[in-house]
């Protein structure tokens, strides 16, 4: 197999959702239609906005299959990339949609919070936040097992390196060189939100 190429369920699914196989976009939701609604959830805080996001989604997956380039990645990440997308278009869409004085630069009264977070600058660092947030969330859904199920036990469970180890049933030297590489790739999250995620000219736009 060439270097590059995708994994093989990639390929196939790509052409079953050519062919117009219906079975093949239900077995795509259900493998990914949690990690789209998860990250359309963290960006949008919003479960009505998730649910549409998630529907966008794969309303444009079924109906634009060789929009996906395996080039650029697995499906897995091309499915993330057309969230981020979505979802940052939604939260534009909803800043544009406020009314006179809520935008950050007209009207004072009443405007509170709401109107530094709708201003350009409020709603760019909202973005990148949320780039963040969502880029963290793919990146723990695709390390290793056991990656995951470390980190789990010792930030969401509040395990120290030496509880974590004897849940899992390694030593505490696996468990530590577990959470440091788990650490190590959660860190691009906010160090590089943006690099890889949602580059450019990927594929066709939503």
């Amino acid at each position: 197999m060439a270097r590059n190429a995708p994994p093989r369920w990639d390929r196939k699914m790509q052409q079953r959702l050519a062919r117009g196989e219906a079975a093949a976009l239900g077995e795509l939701y259900d493998r990914f239609a949690a990690l789209v609604h998860s990250q359309a959830h963290r960006m949008l805080d919003d479960e009505t906005a998730a649910d549409l996001v998630t529907r966008e989604v794969f309303g444009y997956v079924w109906e634009n299959p060789d929009a996906y380039d395996p080039k650029q990645g697995s499906m897995r990440s091309w499915v993330a990339r057309l969230t981020h997308r979505q979802s940052v278009r939604r939260l534009r869409e909803e800043a544009d949609s406020l009314p006179d004085g809520t935008d950050g630069t007209a009207g004072t009264a009443g405007t509170g919070e709401r109107s530094g977070a709708a201003s350009p600058a409020g709603l760019e660092d909202r973005v990148r936040r949320a780039t963040a947030a969502a880029r963290a969330d793919y990146i723990v859904e695709s390390m290793p097992a056991p990656l995951r199920a470390a980190l789990e036990l010792a930030y969401v469970q509040r395990r120290d390196y030496r509880q974590t180890a004897t849940d899992l049933g390694v030593t505490e030297d696996e468990a530590r060189r577990r959470l440091r590489l788990g650490l190590q790739l959660l860190s691009t999250a906010h160090t590089r939100p943006l690099e890889g995620f949602s580059p450019p000219g990927y594929g066709r736009s939503l």
